[in-house]
């Protein structure tokens, strides 16, 4: 059998002109035990135009391919190749093709992905089609444009419920039926079937549902009123800003095992990692996110189920759109209003380290081939970037003439699909702006501006600021003038937020100079940003005296992107942290702050002789917070502090005794999340061995579990040990995707750098081969987490350019390698002006 062969642009515009698809009946089978599953499918759909003997093809990637039928006269099933099934010499009119096969269920979280719960021996399985992988499941004319109307029929075993894009029926017999769709794209269709635990309510006249595995009932009840009060809450809102209703017949939202994404858009049936169903303590930060995913997913009913983008290019409307509606909705309707904060410190650095990396691209590309290309696109530029755009956009534009520009899009194009110029001339229609300018600043282009005040002294210490712009954007951005406490205390007011446009007509008159001046103040814009000096001293002395946490967000991204240029000692960052963090009430702060200061700082940007000096000061920083928060009321901030403090810790001795203990003085108890946190350092530093791992295992056998032992095993700095974990990652393929990425999570650790330096130059020797076998999941976790991070040095660089340029890595192992190797080489430069 031939390669899979993607498709390219130029087919699906011509399979376009040439096809309407109309209808498909599906019949899945999931009763014929655990590698495959019977797919019957048939499709109506009629051929355009009054031209005899049209060519065309559809998708399948069948285990078997058992019979294939044109309008009721056989086709040879031997004709596929690859995954392409041809259709020849079709006449103009309607045609029915039925096609019969096996396919092969997914342990990577792609196509029909099956589960066993290793809690108590439950299988489930659910579909996840995104972009290319439908063909895995039915076959179909793959390609979002190409929309239809499905009636999905589902047999699965007694005691299963099954559930999909609309409401499902059981007819008897492990026999399902779902309620036919309106019309769709075909990468949208969602079946999920197991003996799921469910939480079902009505709201509006519409059935909800939030469903997960039995071995996580207890945990989903006990936050099955916060998801749905945060679901209801949303979709209120949303009625508010969208003239369109809601457009399906239900809302369900299952929480699925082994999920690659965060969550996925499926009308009606949307799938989220059940990481969100929290078995372990977390913050009020990890429950915001959760809220804001749920936003996030709901506004794809509309903006990317209902209204489709045509193809692949403008997927970053349908996600950078998700993404602010996310956030906004969120903060304007449920009790998690600090959403922009967590969004400006720990999503925006995603934004602009991809943007100034060479495979940095427009936040709306206009060369995307193919779908293996577009798959490469979903990245902090699509989402991060994109939705800070489209917030500058709504600063720029103004709210009202923001939504009633996408309320002309939704009902423009409704069950239709749309381009980026349409989207840009539905907006141009409630505005005098011109909006088709500012999309082509601010889509069409790459790169991150960077803004730098200037201070011009006038009489009597005043003083007036221009705005200098290193890049070529507009920007509407508000700069907070800060002054001193009057009172002395250290404290800093806030005297105004003055609004300025970038570039200026001239210099602005502040009257008397401010003691710090910020730049992007409310973090209206996406633009790095500089201090004059004097508000660089400020900085140093008043961070954490600056009254509000979105402003405190845009000075930390600021000395973080000072830090990445070179231009901020990485020990100056530290200190920073050091003397502010401990003061710091915003939980989302703390942890991106300590986050980029450990995994970036510590680990890679301070030479390995500085990193234990490094460590410790962050685990002061880390005991001081759990001090601060002895009194009970920072429960949120103290669980930060403690699992912070166990990743850096350098001696095993606290933690093994807060092991033994179960708990930490004062608290908190050790959770399955600490224990295993704890367990891995533990293996880090040679504390435990693998009849500690394996006992743990028997306290908690679930898949997060597996996962957490998994890691420990690879963590152990015994060269056996080594050995396995690379054998289970490179040359077998065992394991699933969450364990792959447990196993290389846990396999380099900086104080190992001695006992594994020979799997350095092994990784870029064997990577590309299991990315090939394994597909682009697998791809994306090997370049992602099984990439060598710590090896901080030029040799490190050589093997990974050679790799490269000579073996052919398949394009999502091609693309990962390539980041890391930017900011592998980011690290060599900090580290060397560091050294000058």
């Amino acid at each position: 059998m031939a390669g899979m062969s993607v498709l390219t642009r130029d087919e699906a515009q011509t399979r376009a002109r040439l096809l309407d698809v109309h209808h498909y009946a599906i019949d899945l089978d999931l009763t014929g035990g655990d590698e495959t599953f019977d797919s019957r499918t048939t499709i109506r759909f009629t051929v355009l135009g009054d031209r005899s003997g049209t060519d065309t093809f559809i998708e399948v990637k069948p285990a078997e391919l058992r019979s294939v039928t044109l309008d009721g006269h056989p086709l040879d099933p031997e004709a596929l190749d690859g995954n392409r099934l041809p259709l020849t010499g079709l006449a103009p009119g309607t045609h029915e093709l039925r096609v019969e096969a096996a396919m092969r269920y997914s342990r990577t979280g792609e196509g029909m992905h099956r589960f066993t719960d290793p809690a108590d021996g439950e299988t489930y399985v659910y579909t996840q089609l995104f972009l290319d992988d439908v063909q895995r499941v039915f076959p179909a004319f793959d390609q979002p444009d190409l929309k239809a109307v499905f009636d999905l029929a589902v047999t699965a075993p007694e005691g299963w419920t099954v559930l999909s894009n609309g409401v499902t029926e059981h007819t008897g017999d492990g026999h399902w039926k779902a309620a036919t769709t309106p019309p769709v794209s075909t990468y949208l269709v969602a079946v999920a079937a197991g003996p799921w635990h469910s939480v079902r309510t009505e709201h509006r006249g519409l059935p909800f549902g939030i469903h997960c595995r039995r071995s996580l009932a207890p945990h989903l009840d006990a936050d099955a009123d916060e998801i749905l009060d945060v679901t209801r809450a949303c979709f209120d809102r949303y009625h508010e800003k969208f003239a369109e209703p809601y457009p399906f017949d239900s809302y369900d939202q299952a929480f699925v095992p082994e999920f690659n994404a965060g969550a996925m858009e499926n009308p009606g049936l949307v799938t989220f990692r059940d990481e969100f169903v929290f078995r372990s303590a977390v913050t009020d930060t990890e429950r915001q996110t959760r809220a804001m995913v749920i936003a996030h997913e709901m506004a794809h009913m509309w903006f990317g189920d209902l209204v489709t983008l045509r193809w692949w290019d403008d997927i970053w409307l349908n996600e950078s759109f998700a993404e602010y509606m996310g956030y906004q909705t969120t903060a304007e309707a449920t009790r998690f209003t600090g959403t922009w904060t967590d969004f400006g410190v720990a999503r925006k650095p995603w934004g602009y380290d991809a943007d100034q990396r060479p495979s940095t691209h427009p936040v709306a590309p206009e060369h995307v081939p193919d779908t293996a290309s577009a798959l490469l696109n979903f990245d902090g530029i699509s989402y991060a970037k994109g939705a800070s755009a489209l917030r500058q956009l709504v600063a720029w534009l103004g709210e009202k003439d923001f939504l009633a520009g996408i309320n002309t899009h939704i009902d423009r194009h409704k069950f239709a699909n749309a381009t980026l110029a349409d989207f840009i001339d539905s907006l141009a229609a409630a505005t005098d702006r011109d909006v088709h300018a500012w999309a082509d600043a601010w889509l069409r282009t790459t790169g991150v501006d960077t803004l730098t005040p200037r201070l011009t002294p006038g009489e009597n210490g005043t003083c007036a600021l221009t705005l200098d712009r290193a890049g070529s954007r507009p920007h509407r951005v508000a700069v907070g003038l800060y002054d001193r406490d009057v009172a002395g205390d250290g404290r800093l007011t806030l005297r105004e937020r003055v609004h300025v446009d970038v570039p200026q007509d001239g210099p602005r008159p502040l009257g008397k100079r401010p003691a710090l001046l910020v730049p992007n103040d409310g973090d209206l814009t996406y633009a790095k940003v500089r201090f004059d000096a004097g508000s660089a001293a400020a900085v140093g002395a008043h961070l954490s005296a600056l009254p509000d946490p979105l402003t405190r967000a845009v000075v930390w991204n600021a000395l973080r992107d000072a830090v990445r240029d070179g231009d901020l000692a990485a020990g100056a960052y530290l200190e920073t942290a050091r003397a502010h963090l401990p003061h710091e009430t915003d939980l989302a702060l703390v942890d991106g702050v300590l986050t980029f200061a450990a995994a970036h700082v510590a680990d890679r940007y301070v030479t390995p002789d500085r990193r234990p000096a490094a460590l410790a000061t962050l685990a002061g920083l880390c005991r001081d917070l759990i001090r601060r928060t002895e009194d009970g009321d920072h429960p949120g901030l103290r669980l930060i502090a403690v699992r912070h403090v166990i990743d850096v810790a350098a001696h095993p001795d606290t933690l093994a005794a807060w092991l033994a203990e179960g708990t930490v003085p004062g608290g908190p108890e050790l959770d399955p999340e600490l224990r295993w946190r704890v367990l891995g350092r533990l293996a880090v530093l040679g504390a435990v061995d693998e009849a500690a791992i394996a006992g743990e295992l028997d306290r908690d056998p679930s898949a997060t579990g597996q996962e957490g032992a998994a890691r420990c095993r690879a963590a152990l700095p015994d060269a056996g040990a080594k050995s396995a974990a690379w054998e289970a990652m490179f040359a077998s393929d065992g394991l699933s995707n969450y364990l792959f990425t447990a196993t290389a999570r846990g396999f380099w650790q900086p104080e190992q750098a001695g006992l594994v330096g020979d799997y350095v130059e092994r990784y870029f020797a064997e990577a590309p081969a299991v990315a090939e076998r394994r597909g682009p999941a697998i791809a994306e976790a090997a370049g992602r987490w099984a990439f060598p991070a710590h090896a901080v040095d030029a040799g490190t660089l050589e093997l990974g350019r050679r790799c490269l340029d000579e073996a052919g890595p398949v394009p999502a192992l091609r693309r990962r390698l390539a980041d890391q190797l930017d900011d592998l080489a980011r690290a060599l430069r900090v580290r060397e002006s560091a050294a000058r």
